[in-house]
């Protein structure tokens, strides 16, 4: 199908759709160096350059994307997380559209595993015996189940990606906590709220750069066609271990060592139920052999090393997403803390921030219908 790989000077049209992220943002720099013309989707404003073009718009308006893809791409790469019957009432649309269709899925469909994990270790949507959880759409069966519509679709111009927990200089990950759950609390003068049920869990965490690169090295390649691939670090941690090197970092940043509570079950458990005991309460470590066919994920960077630079990184201008002022007020109530309201930006969140913490919804009902009947 090919004439060439992404290594030689064939240049092809490649589209990535959500490319901004700890992942795209590489891969897309990546790609326009090796001298392909790459069009990135983004619902906010980008400047182009080089061989970069952005295209402003939600990749998840079926509209918009008939309109992208009315000409052939030599390469799709989807990073977007969809419901498994959105995607499958788009995915002959996008496997049409192109030479091949990039699907990145998540290390989170596999079940635990005593053993280094390799593509073939059973999944959860294939083995687990959780009534409740397999009614659900929840991520990781999700990516499983959008598998399967691939695998089924008669088609073979498809590569499936397993990402494991992928970081970045703007996307740093504690347990099932962003940054925003975390970090921001540390730089606020507050304690990191982290759990014993996680804290001596093994995990696998990767630089984006390097799944980048993981990503690019199947582009365009016969051989990538019609298989699955997990891009992962070949070293693994306790997550005790990640979080001295965030602690650690902080020190050094901040001249002072962050304070660290440590509750007995996640505080998190009530927001990311299924994302805790199906893949954080798991032990992880990968086998990498078959993408090594492609890259020696020998060269992959140290994780020590580059989480510590990602996070210096992000100390130099740290821009936080929206705070979840709920999980906060939540884990202020674990150490014993308190948010100054004038820090929570709207009348919606303050409620919402008073009610966890306080455990005062009934004070706060008429509050609530004021603000509900004000908007």
């Amino acid at each position: 199908m090919f004439t060439s790989n992404v290594g030689d000077n064939h240049q092809m049209k490649i589209l990535i759709l959500a490319g901004t992220g700890s992942m795209g943002t590489h891969l897309t720099s990546l790609l326009s160096k090796q001298g392909h013309d790459v069009f990135v989707t983004s619902r906010s404003k980008h400047e182009d350059s080089n061989r970069i073009k952005y295209l402003q718009g939600n990749a998840r308006d079926i509209e918009f994307l008939n309109e992208i893809l009315e000409s052939p791409w030599s390469a799709i790469v989807d990073f977007l997380n969809y419901r498994t019957e959105e995607f499958k009432s788009r995915m002959n649309l996008l496997l049409e559209s192109t030479d091949q269709y990039v699907f990145i899925s998540s290390a989170r469909v596999y079940s635990q595993s005593d053993s280094p994990i390799i593509e073939e270790t059973p999944r959860l949507l294939d083995v687990s015996t959780d009534e409740a959880y397999l009614k659900t759409d929840e991520y990781g069966l999700a990516k499983a189940r959008q598998e399967n519509l691939l695998q089924d679709s008669g088609s073979q111009n498809w590569t499936v990606i397993r990402p494991s927990i992928t970081f970045s200089e703007d996307r740093l990950q504690l347990g099932v906590l962003e940054k925003e759950a975390w970090l921001y609390r540390a730089l606020q003068g507050r304690s990191i709220v982290f759990s014993d049920d996680i804290v001596n869990k093994v995990t696998t965490m990767t630089y984006g750069w390097d799944v980048a690169q993981g990503i690019a090295s199947i582009v365009a390649n016969d051989k990538a066609l019609g298989e699955i691939f997990h891009i992962t670090s070949q070293e693994s941690f306790r997550w005790h271990e990640i979080l001295s090197i965030y602690i650690n970092t902080l020190e050094n940043h901040l001249g002072k060592r962050p304070r660290v509570v440590m509750a007995g079950k996640s505080p998190n458990l009530r927001f990311s139920k299924y994302q805790l005991i199906y893949s954080r309460y798991f032990d992880r470590r990968f086998d990498n052999q078959k993408i090594n066919n492609f890259l020696p994920v020998d060269d992959f960077q140290n994780i020590k090393g580059s989480l510590q630079k990602c996070l210096e990184e992000f100390l130099k201008e740290p821009i936080f997403r929206p705070i979840n002022w709920k999980l906060e007020a939540v884990n202020d109530r674990v150490a014993g803390e308190y948010t100054p309201l004038k820090k929570i930006p709207s009348l919606k969140a303050k409620i919402d921030y008073l009610e966890e913490r306080f455990n005062i919804s009934f004070f706060l009902k008429w509050p609530k219908k004021i603000y509900r009947l004000s908007r």
